[in-house]
């Protein structure tokens, strides 16, 4: 009896093996077939050569028709009204400094307030005015002179005082005028100032 049910189960086993072998094939066969277009048929006698043109025609059309549709669909950038990818945002050098191309004068090197106004000259053609720098060297100023690192110039030479204006950009754009005055120290009797 126990040799029976052994054989029984064994089978069973083979059974099912051999289902599970011919399902397998059968997907192998199904996933081998379904890539390959249909076998053309040969063509009949009866028809001409014109008539299988313009059945083959339609199939031609709707061919185009649908490469159209996808072409129109493609997108295309449009850079109107956009900002440029490729340019940073955050600009970190002013304009004018990278369009100068002129050397920068040695009062060009020096802000407003490390240079201290020593003497003006009043003369027939204008005033001048001489400055020194921390080390003690001096510089000779007239009207339109540059001056300091905010790109400066001398606007007046007065009796007491010599006028500067920076022009400098805000943050936002717009364009601001900055007056500064370097007055003049006098030297009274017995001492200096």
């Amino acid at each position: 009896m126990k040799k029976r049910k052994v054989f029984q189960k064994l089978q069973r086993n083979r059974l099912w093996f051999s289902f599970a072998s011919v399902c397998i094939a059968f997907s192998f066969f199904v996933a081998g077939c379904g890539g390959s277009p249909p076998p053309s048929s040969p063509p009949q006698k009866g028809k001409s050569p014109a008539v299988e043109k313009k059945k083959g025609e339609p199939a031609k059309v709707a061919e185009k028709k649908e490469l159209e549709k996808k072409e129109e669909t493609a997108y295309a950038y449009n850079p109107v009204g956009k900002a440029d990818p490729f340019k940073p945002f955050i600009q970190l050098t002013s304009i004018k400094e990278s369009s100068k191309s002129v050397p920068l004068t040695p009062l060009q090197k020096y802000e407003i307030s490390q240079l201290k106004l020593v003497a003006i000259i009043a003369t027939p053609e204008g005033n001048f005015a001489l400055v020194e720098d921390s080390a003690g060297k001096g510089y000779f100023l007239r009207k339109g002179t540059g001056i300091g690192k905010n790109d400066g110039k001398v606007k007046k030479i007065l009796r007491d005082r010599v006028i500067i204006e920076e022009t400098y950009e805000e943050i936002f754009g717009q364009k601001k005028v900055n007056e500064i005055s370097l007055f003049l120290h006098r030297v009274e009797e017995g001492g200096e100032a």
